[in-house]
């Protein structure tokens, strides 16, 4: 476990991306949130903890992202859930994306990090709003010393999105402030602080409460909760000098440039823009263009113009800006063959020293593991709760269903099946990157081989998922319980064998450059194809080459 929150701690930051969507904007009445965890420090997996109940005076130890931290304890509770992923049996469900923002306000000595928290908060809470008001006290009395951190917190209810940073050197707390979402709307973070103005008073409509009130979180009414120094701290830090009414905590904790708007906000646009008209969300390209003068930020949530499925976000969460003006797979920067995905740095030059830059989307090669969480209220916790789970970048996989309250990971997302400098077919991780490498320098041509298996597992698991809820209702909790775990464990399995399968089939198909016939998966005998470069790649050939690789007779009849 210390392997994996070291891992997560190097590996995330300024990495993930977060969708976020209402009971009242989702098709089915469920709240629903995603997690891209992305970074090149570690291999996926999936974390567990089980349920437990503890004796009194016991403590935990917090290792944080190392060794500075050994040795330091926080008070254990009497009762823990029990946690798949990032959420726990009673559907509540925190994810995060870093932000960065101020790092003077880091604090080294604090003894929690964002993860320790989160899961800290998942072991302890049965709805969002305890989560908030958890993650609010364990950092005021134990400190924090994680950089600026978005964080999404879910129940079957409700969804809110709470921002946090730290105080600097010698200043134990954090300060932060958490709204909720309306439940008609859709929100999303991706790196940068998104939340600026919020409100402060009582209305008759809702309650905003400081840190002083935290036991009233609970009021339904409460929809905006924030530290009871978040404005003075940042005056005294000579952060922000306005009203009270006027504070931005994005622009206090989180100044914008072109750069943390491109790579981070970009991505909230297109979910944005996926979900609403276009002509209305391209308003916003100033802004994403680093043109703060004509627009400086995009709307905390909107609520779109259709409810969405569960499918329709994890569709979301492979986006690569396709159909918009920062589309991956469009120029020649995409090589040969559309690929969407490109090397790091992020920065680089021309030879003559011109400085550019590479867009960042939400779909990425160097995600350790993806999921969607839904969360459903109609039903029972123990299948009312999913995450649809799976290692390595969002667009190359098929999404597992897992169940909140499963007390075995299935084998190929077990920590200890997937090493980082190992190959393994026993590891999800490597599964997928086996396939997903093979796909990324011939995008096109072979994304559609991948395309059919991975609609072929998910289409099973959402038409499965009908029995599911019918067995269940014949069962015992216990016997319900030992019922999910086998479907989780045989779901995970499933996926392994097809992507066995998908890996073979790709590297006979498409051995040596060219295409060879098939159906239905298989590689049938015929003759093979030669398919080319796609025409974006062709088209720049000659602009950068000349007359070089034109046909000599051409070039000697076009000059006759």
């Amino acid at each position: 476990m210390l392997v994996l929150i070291v891992a997560l701690g190097i590996g995330s930051a300024m990495a993930c991306t977060n969708l976020i969507v209402g009971k009242k904007a989702s098709k089915d009445g469920s709240v629903m949130c995603s997690y891209n965890c992305d970074g090149f420090g570690f291999s996926g997996s999936l974390f567990y903890s089980p349920a437990g109940r503890h004796a009194q005076g016991e403590k935990i130890a917090i290792h944080g992202w190392g060794p500075r931290h050994e040795g330091r304890f926080v008070d254990q509770v009497e009762y823990t859930y029990n946690v798949v992923g990032l959420m726990n049996e009673r559907q509540v469900t925190i994810v995060e994306t870093t932000f960065d923002g101020r790092l003077e306000l880091v604090n080294q000595d604090g003894l929690l990090d964002y993860f320790s928290l989160m899961r800290l908060a998942l072991q302890r809470s049965a709805t969002a709003r305890e989560a908030i008001r958890c993650m609010a006290e364990l950092v005021e009395e134990y400190g924090y010393n994680s950089s600026g951190e978005s964080i999404t917190v879910c129940d079957p209810n409700e969804a809110w999105i709470m921002e946090i940073i730290g105080k600097g050197p010698d200043r134990k707390g954090a300060v932060w402030v958490a709204l909720r979402i309306p439940d008609d709307c859709i929100c999303a973070h991706a790196n940068l602080s998104r939340i600026r103005q919020f409100p402060q008073q009582k209305k008759r409509s809702y309650i905003s409460i400081s840190s002083r009130s935290l036991k009233e979180i609970n009021r339904p009414e409460v929809e905006c909760v924030y530290a009871a120094d978040v404005i003075s701290f940042a005056r005294e830090k000579g952060f922000y000098n306005g009203s009270d009414a006027d504070f931005s905590f994005r622009d206090a904790y989180c100044p914008i440039d072109f750069e943390n708007v491109r790579y981070a906000d970009a991505r909230v646009w297109s979910f944005f823009r996926h979900h609403a008209s276009h002509a209305e969300m391209d308003k916003y390209l100033p802004y994403i263009n680093g043109e703060f003068d004509k627009c400086d930020h995009l709307p905390l949530w909107i609520k779109p113009d259709a409810p969405l499925s569960l499918r329709d976000v994890q569709n979301d969460m492979r986006d690569h800006f396709e159909g918009t003006p920062l589309d991956m797979t469009a120029d020649m920067t995409a090589g040969p063959w559309g690929m969407p995905v490109r090397p790091l740095p992020m920065h680089f030059q021309t030879s003559d020293g011109t400085p550019l830059f590479r867009e960042r989307a939400i779909a990425t090669q160097q995600s350790g593991f993806s999921m969607t969480c839904q969360m459903r209220s109609w039903l029972p916790n123990d299948v009312g709760g999913v995450t649809w789970f799976n290692c390595d970048d969002a667009n190359m996989v098929a999404y597992v269903p897992l169940y909140c309250c499963i007390t075995q990971v299935p084998d190929p997302f077990r920590p200890e099946n997937n090493p980082r400098n190992e190959f393994s077919y026993e590891s999800a991780f490597w599964m997928n990157n086996w396939v997903a490498n093979m796909v990324y320098p011939r995008y096109s041509l072979m994304i559609g081989d991948l395309r059919d298996a991975q609609r072929e597992l998910e289409d099973y698991y959402f038409a499965d998922q009908d029995s599911v809820l019918a067995a269940i209702k014949e069962l015992t909790p216990a016997d319900r319980q030992s019922y999910l775990n086998r479907k989780s464990i045989a779901y995970a399995d499933r996926m392994m064998k097809r992507w066995d399968k998908l890996a073979k089939f790709l590297i006979v198909r498409y051995n040596d450059q060219v295409v060879r016939p098939a159906k239905d998966g298989e590689v049938v005998p015929g003759r093979y194809s030669t398919a080319g470069y796609d025409q974006p790649f062709i088209d720049a050939i000659v602009p950068a080459t000349g007359n070089r690789y034109k046909l000599k007779e051409v070039i000697e009849r076009r000059e006759r």
